[in-house]
Order: C-alpha cells, then sequence, then structure tokens
C-alpha cells in the first residue's frame, strides 16, 4: 500500500535509518526521507522543497487532464506540444503574421496547416512555397506571378501564390533561403497587400495571411546580412519554436506507434507494436532529422520486415548501429540496498561508498546531473539510461532551477 494518498504529500522521519528503509519508504511515496536528529533548517528546507513539488504536480496534473493527443495534423501530448497547441488556439483567429522555426523535419508545414485549419479563413486556399526548392530566377515569378512573355519560356500568363492565396493563407517555408532582392518586394507586399506580375503594369489587392518558417536562427541570419531587418520584424509578430524530437519525451513511442499502425495497414503487414528494447532505443536516440527520420525509420521497417512486435534486427541504420545498440539497457526492477545508489551505468566516481549517509534527494540529484553530463546534455538518453521518464527529470530540474 502506498504512503500518501492524491491530495497527501508524507515525509518520513526515523532514527532507524538504512539505505533499505529509504529506498523502500521512497517506493511507497514518501517525497522525502530525513534521519534523527536534524535540525529546524533542514526540516524546513525539505518543507518548502515539498509544497513546491506538491504544487508542481498539481499544475503538471492540470495539463495533462485536458491534454490533446492529436490536434490537426500533430501527434503527441507532451508538455512542450501541449504550449504549442494554445499558441496555435490564441493566434488563429487573427490576421497576426507567425513565424514558425524549428529544425528541420519538425512539423512546421504542419504548424502552418494547423493554424490555417483553426482560422476563420479554414474554407479558403493554404498555399504552401518552398523558398529554398526553387531557383532564384523563378522565384519571383512563383510568388507574384508574370504576363505572357516577360521572359523566356513564359508562353502564357500565370498566376503567383500570392494571389492563389487571396482570402486564404500564404505559407513561406525555408523564408531565410530567399534572394534579397526579392526580400524587398516581399515586404513591400506584406505591408501593402499589393501584388504586380512580372512583366507586368497592373497592380492586384490581396487578402492573405502570412505564415512564414526557417530551419535557421533568423537574428543569426539578419546579423549575417543574408536577411533584411525590416522584413524581419515584419514577419516575426508571432513566433512559435517547434521543440525537436528529442526533446518531446514519450512523444517519440506514440509518434512511432502511430506511424507503424498507418504503414502496416497499408503494406498489409502485420506489426502490432515495439518490442521493449526497440521502444527503449527509439526513446533515447537523439533524431537528428526528427519526425521525418522517425517516419522513414518506420516504414523502413514495415516494408522489408513482417512480424508482430518490432525487433532490433528490424531497424534500419543508424540506429542498428553497435554503439546505439550497446547505449541500449533493459529496464530494471527497482534497485535495493547498495545497488540503488551504486548501480554501474549511474555510479559517480564523485560518489564512493562510505559510512555517511546522506540525503537520498541529494544522492539522487547527482545521479541525474552525472547521468547528463555522460549522455551530453542529452536528458531523454539519460532517462533511458536511468529507466525514467524524461518528463521526471525535466521536472526535478525545474524544481531545482526555482530553488537556484
Amino acid at each position: 500500500m502506498a504512503l500518501t494518498a492524491p491530495q497527501e504529500v508524507t515525509v518520513v522521519m526515523t532514527a532507524h535509518s538504512s539505505v533499505d528503509v529509504a529506498v523502500d519508504v521512497m517506493r511507497l511515496g514518501a517525497q522525502d526521507f530525513l534521519e534523527k536528529p536534524f535540525d529546524a533548517a533542514r526540516l524546513r528546507t525539505t518543507v518548502m522543497n515539498t509544497l513546491k513539488q506538491h504544487r508542481l504536480n498539481h499544475l503538471v496534473a492540470e495539463i495533462q487532464s485536458t491534454a490533446r493527443t492529436n490536434y490537426h495534423g500533430f501527434i503527441g501530448s507532451s508538455l512542450e506540444m501541449q504550449a504549442v497547441y494554445r499558441i496555435i488556439d490564441a493566434v488563429a483567429p487573427s490576421k497576426a503574421t507567425v513565424f514558425i522555426t524549428g529544425e528541420s523535419g519538425t512539423g512546421k508545414e504542419v504548424c502552418a496547416e494547423a493554424i490555417h485549419k483553426q482560422s476563420p479563413r479554414k474554407n479558403k486556399p493554404f498555399i504552401a512555397l518552398n523558398c529554398g526548392a526553387i531557383p532564384r530566377d523563378l522565384m519571383e515569378s512563383e510568388v507574384f506571378g508574370h504576363v505572357k512573355g516577360s521572359f523566356t519560356g513564359a508562353s502564357s500568363e500565370r498566376q503567383g501564390a500570392a494571389s492563389l492565396a487571396d482570402g486564404g493563407t500564404l505559407f513561406l517555408d525555408e523564408i531565410g533561403e530567399m534572394d534579397l532582392d526579392l526580400q524587398t518586394k516581399l515586404l513591400r507586399f506584406v505591408q501593402t497587400g499589393v501584388v504586380q506580375k512580372v512583366g507586368g503594369s497592373k497592380q492586384e489587392q490581396v487578402d492573405v495571411r502570412f505564415i512564414c518558417a526557417t530551419n535557421k536562427d533568423p537574428l543569426a541570419e539578419v546579423a549575417a546580412g543574408r536577411f533584411r531587418e525590416d522584413l524581419y520584424y515584419r514577419l516575426h509578430v508571432v513566433p512559435i519554436s517547434l521543440p525537436p524530437l528529442r526533446e518531446r519525451g514519450e512523444d517519440i513511442l506514440t509518434i512511432a506507434e502511430a506511424f507503424l499502425s498507418q504503414f502496416s495497414q497499408e503494406e498489409g503487414k502485420t506489426f502490432k507494436d515495439n518490442s521493449a528494447p526497440v521502444a527503449q532505443l527509439l526513446s533515447s536516440y537523439a533524431w537528428p532529422g526528427n519526425i521525418r527520420q522517425l517516419q522513414n525509420i518506420i516504414r523502413n521497417v514495415v516494408v522489408l520486415n513482417d512480424a508482430e512486435s518490432v525487433l532490433i534486427e528490424h531497424l534500419p541504420p543508424p540506429l542498428n548501429d553497435s554503439k546505439n545498440i550497446q547505449m541500449t539497457v533493459k529496464p530494471k526492477s527497482f534497485p535495493t540496498g547498495a545497488s540503488a545508489i551504486q548501480n554501474p551505468i549511474t555510479a559517480s566516481p564523485s560518489m564512493p561508498m562510505s559510512n555517511e549517509i546522506r540525503p537520498l534527494a541529494d544522492v539522487e540529484r547527482e545521479t541525474i546531473e552525472h547521468a547528463i553530463n555522460l549522455c551530453d546534455g542529452n536528458i531523454p538518453k539519460a532517462a533511458a539510461l536511468l529507466a525514467v521518464s524524461p518528463s521526471t527529470i525535466y521536472r526535478k530540474k525545474m524544481v531545482r532551477d526555482e530553488e537556484s
């Protein structure tokens, strides 16, 4: 039976302490463990930390109780994504320009489409233009259109993305790749809403909602002279920063399972879930290509294999590299006794065993920090090695940051 009810917090005080007792009471739900005799300062610190933790747990519980796992193409219920969903809810009804940043593969176009679908313009066109995939010589024509004969190959008049998006949303992806001369014309268009086709003299007024995105640091691009400062401040009205997949904790497995189900159905395969070692490897991998990379990995597995569960041997490179597999450890039962502190994975040379019994909170803090350092700051990987949820580590770090 647990020591705590849902609305209670327990701190155990005893003169008969041992590592086994400390571990057991923490497993049963105690927030902290105090050894008698203790001074008033130690008790005061424990009470303050407990109150902060209780308030934080209550806040997290409130957020999770209303958490959305699916949102206009997004999959995931992590706190990071709940914040993104709330920003989209708030900005979608307005005409304010949105500037989306995030690593490649984090879902910037999905975010732009979500804003459009949540807005009053949802029944109007959503026009997406990848500024990094169009040759510079054709970019102006793609944005503003052209008249017949305006340049070699212009055999007929053509509407640009700006005119096609009239009444709806114009999404300019990788806007940092746009040529500086065209940035000047885009600034004028954003300010006036007036479009003039290449080679034409007629001006056209359009009603467009702008959404922009880049996988670069826009301020760094401004400082380097590759992005106009006045255009940046004109477009950077409501920023949305999409978190990388490695920082989304349990969302990784949720997304992987959704892809596995989708591709298995499409390919007529029998996959139903991921084996425990695969799940742990997926959770601990850094995912430099983010969701796009995860999608490709799962599709590769489904196309080339067939089984009920995805196994380690089904995974393609780089996940099946020996280094990644060696970093994956099977979940262990909660350790007791001295092994609770001297776990071979997490033990730190700076924490030798001694006759001194230290507060478990201090030992836990040092163990977590040591694991994060060993993983070069990769919290999901450290969480996998510690056999805990990444959200647990983020929550404990938040509490320590508030204390400091």
